[in-house]
């Protein structure tokens, strides 16, 4: 209940508009049908345990019973015989015999059966609820796979808008030069053909990008406008996965199905109050005298102890102690595949890592070159070709740059996202 209000306040505080990382992973997360069951869940379990809790309170229930006996409790016949010489008539009791009656039973000692059971019904509510989280959580990898898909395409549109700036600079250049008689019509041509070569490839791209903030902006229920490059991030050691709550959750259910195991052991003590009106009563002598109805009733302590639960007792405890180490394997298994992902994740930091630095060397070796081209042509002693070339090569080395940073923060954020720090 506690972490559904705190998504509430949540959806209050974000805006109409999601530009960060953090942002959209949290209107995912709130926008996703599957938070309903967070209430839900902690819904069911109160109830559950509001009625087990209810064992406490005084059983009541009402009886109404009719009989017909093939016999019933008789005096001799010499006894008989002998009180009607005194003048007493003894009929007997009557073989149809009726009562309406109250049973009141209040429980004094359980052995902590109830105690035990509310703490199960508890504990199946955290497995439940740490389960959703599970769900929850692979929301964020989706958000990742498409905020970062967003943000490649956005540096893929600037560097087209660069690079179509560089075209539409030597198009001017080559328009001067071709009324001055220093360059042919096909070198101009050419160069217009390649820059609306670029116009159409930036047209695919910005179809790919409202293509993709449409999904993204669906998947958070926002209006998605634009995204910000979040910033370079350290993960720590700890692992906080919901995986490894849930099997937290899981180990504390065995411990409290284990409690009640024992708590079912234990005798029960209880008092009761009985009470009826019918016939015969609790006066078997008048009643055989007279056949009246009458008022009856009892109070009393009863102490019960069902020996059956020692049957299934050590099955029991057995089963309760596969449920523990299945989790436990369960853990150990999880922990081998993350440390294996984490491994990967840390791998491809690096390598990007590596790949910028070049990348770096190569965009300004690639721009020098693309430089004096640009010169070489202002002095016509170079082939558009090559001029076009030479563009084209830089801007293939800023978008690997691009591509590579973007990958190296992606692959930051899944890191965090596999330890969950």
């Amino acid at each position: 209940m506690k972490r559904f209000l705190f998504i509430l306040s949540i959806c209050m505080t974000v805006g109409a508009t999601a530009q960060t990382l953090e942002e959209c992973q949290q209107a995912a997360e709130r926008n996703y049908p599957l938070i309903a069951q967070h209430d839900l869940i902690a819904r069911t379990t109160d109830l559950t345990v509001a009625n087990i809790q209810k064992g406490w309170l005084p059983q009541l229930s009402a009886t109404a019973q009719v009989t017909y006996q093939s016999a019933v409790i008789a005096w001799p016949d010499e006894m008989r015989g002998l009180m009607q010489q005194m003048g007493v008539e003894m009929k007997g009791l009557a073989k149809d015999q009726y009562r309406v009656g109250l049973d009141l039973q209040q429980t004094v000692f359980d052995g902590g059966s109830i105690s035990a059971q509310k703490q199960v019904a508890r504990e199946q509510g955290a497995v439940q609820q740490a389960q959703l989280d599970v769900t929850l959580y692979n929301v964020r990898q989706r958000v990742n796979e498409m905020y970062f898909g967003l943000l490649l395409l956005d540096d893929q549109i600037n560097l087209n808008n660069d690079l179509q700036e560089q075209l539409a600079a030597s198009e001017k250049k080559l328009t001067s030069m071709v009324k001055h008689g220093t360059a042919a019509q096909c070198d101009l041509n050419n160069v217009k053909a390649e820059r609306l070569n670029v116009v159409q490839q930036k047209t695919t791209l910005e179809s790919q990008r409202r293509v993709l903030q449409a999904m993204l902006g669906t998947f958070c229920g926002l209006e998605v406008t634009h995204v910000t490059k979040p910033a370079a991030v350290e993960t720590l050691d700890d692992n906080h996965r919901p995986e490894l709550r849930l099997i937290d959750s899981q180990l504390r259910l065995a411990d409290a199905q284990e409690r009640a195991l024992k708590a079912a052991l234990l005798p029960r003590l209880g008092v009761f109050a009985q009470g009826y009106y019918g016939y015969p009563g609790y006066n078997m002598f008048k009643d055989m005298m007279g056949r009246e109805w009458s008022w009856n009733g009892m109070v009393g302590a009863r102490l019960t102890w069902n020996i059956g639960a020692l049957y299934t007792h050590s099955n029991d405890k057995a089963k309760v102690q596969l449920q523990r180490e299945t989790a436990q394997n369960q853990r150990e298994v999880f922990l081998f595949n993350n440390r294996l992902e984490q491994m990967q994740h840390n791998e491809a930091i690096e390598r990007y890592r590596s790949l910028m630095k070049q990348d770096q060397d190569i965009i300004a070796l690639r721009q020098q070159v693309r430089k004096a081209a640009e010169s070489k042509l202002s002095h016509g002693i170079i082939d558009v070709n090559d001029l076009v070339r030479d563009i084209n090569s830089e801007n293939a080395a800023r978008v690997q740059q691009s591509i590579h940073e973007i990958e190296m923060l992606k692959q930051m954020y899944d890191l965090k996202y596999t330890t969950n720090n």
